[in-house]
């Protein structure tokens, strides 16, 4: 029996996400994990400051004599922008700026990097993902009928990172991921974890036509386990011990080195554009704005009605749709009549190939009981 529609009274989530529910006055189970689980432990007033100077003074001391003392991995988006500007400029960091280019970056996302590194004057290290390679990754997930098939660029931008900290013994690695516009998290049935390199194999070896030689790749084991308490590699997260607000981070972009803002979060990247705005709420009916939205709503950085509004109009403005489908095919080597036929195949969930599952779901409730993360189910 076909579920009824429901919509959050308090957030824009709704039963698009099938494990969604409320309480007797109608709050979904997002907004309740945010009100008990993370903000209660989220401090971004003195407490979280002087966790963050503790933090730096640490980063500080390890890259002593060093060219740099750590890596921010920046992908052009507001988040790892604005904590790159923060970083050295806030925070007296010396970061190298760790670009992983996957083959989708935006223009704006490359003029928005170099602005970047030339105003703050940081070195920036690139790191290529052959593209033959990721082509052929990304094609055997179209045909594997899973919703995430942003997974590949995804994967190999921290697998990248993680290997590059490994190699060059970098202790610090530095993310934009935050609370603030991050607080709530995609429904596991819309973004299965990205990390997962065995289904990440068993769907390359189902529908992949080439070896992957180059590809980097990572687990859930390497980096929860083997980089901080083996190598000592800690993946930090400033944005979480300081007010942080997405409006205001743009404003103050826009007027130190002239960034350019996106539509929407996660835009820099045009598969990802392609991906959230377009394939995604077509095929599924999975419009990530809902997420996003209600992470703005629930931190007090959007009004629920607001939200709503926005959600009238379709998440991919429909004048360009046409222009990106042939892009994107175009950059794969398919015609666009065989990337629509991709858009009609069975759907299939994660739980149609192998994977790690087994290991998130003992994982993630231990490191939420040791105090190592904070946050729900999803």
């Amino acid at each position: 029996m076909e579920r009824a529609y429901r919509i959050c009274a308090s957030c824009v989530m709704d039963t698009s996400d099938s494990a969604i529910t409320f309480d007797e006055h109608g709050v979904c189970d997002h907004c309740l994990t945010f009100e008990t689980k993370i903000k209660p432990n989220w401090h971004t007033d003195v407490r979280g400051r002087t966790e963050l100077d503790k933090t730096v003074a640490r980063i500080k001391a390890a890259g002593k004599g060093r060219n740099f003392d750590c890596i921010v991995g920046v992908s052009g988006g507001i988040d790892s922008s604005y904590l790159t500007w923060l970083a050295k400029e806030e925070l007296g960091l010396r970061p190298l700026v760790f670009h992983v280019d996957a083959g989708w970056n935006s223009q704006e996302a490359v003029n928005n990097i170099e602005r970047l590194i030339e105003h703050l004057h940081l070195d920036l290290y690139t790191h290529v993902i052959d593209w033959e390679e990721m082509c052929d990754l990304q094609l055997a997930f179209f045909k594997s009928g899973l919703p995430h098939i942003d997974t590949p660029q995804d994967h190999a931008f921290f697998a990248s990172m993680y290997k590059f900290a490994t190699e060059h013994d970098v202790k610090y690695i530095l993310t934009g991921a935050n609370y603030s516009t991050e607080c709530m998290r995609n429904p596991i049935e819309w973004m299965y974890y990205q990390s997962d390199a065995m289904q990440l194999r068993d769907i390359h070896k189902r529908f992949g036509t080439r070896a992957l030689v180059k590809f980097p790749t990572t687990s859930i084991l390497y980096h929860k386990v083997y980089l901080p308490y083996i190598k000592g590699i800690r993946v930090e997260r400033p944005l979480n011990y300081m007010p942080y607000h997405k409006e205001e981070a743009i404003r103050l972009l826009k007027e130190k080195i002239g960034w350019q803002p996106y539509p929407r979060k996660h835009f820099e990247s045009r598969f990802t554009r392609f991906y959230e705005g377009y394939w995604l709420p077509t095929r599924f009916g999975y419009d990530t704005r809902r997420v996003q939205f209600s992470s703005l709503i629930v931190t007090g950085q959007m009004a629920r009605e607001e939200a709503l509004e926005k959600l009238e109009n379709p998440a991919y403005d429909p004048e360009t749709i046409a222009h990106d489908k042939e892009f994107v095919a175009t950059k794969l080597g398919v015609s666009v009549e065989e990337l629509e036929r991709y858009l009609h195949l069975p759907k299939r969930t994660y739980r149609d190939y192998r994977s790690q599952s087994r290991i998130y779901a003992i994982g993630a409730p231990m490191m939420r009981l040791l105090g190592l993360e904070i946050g729900g189910k999803r």
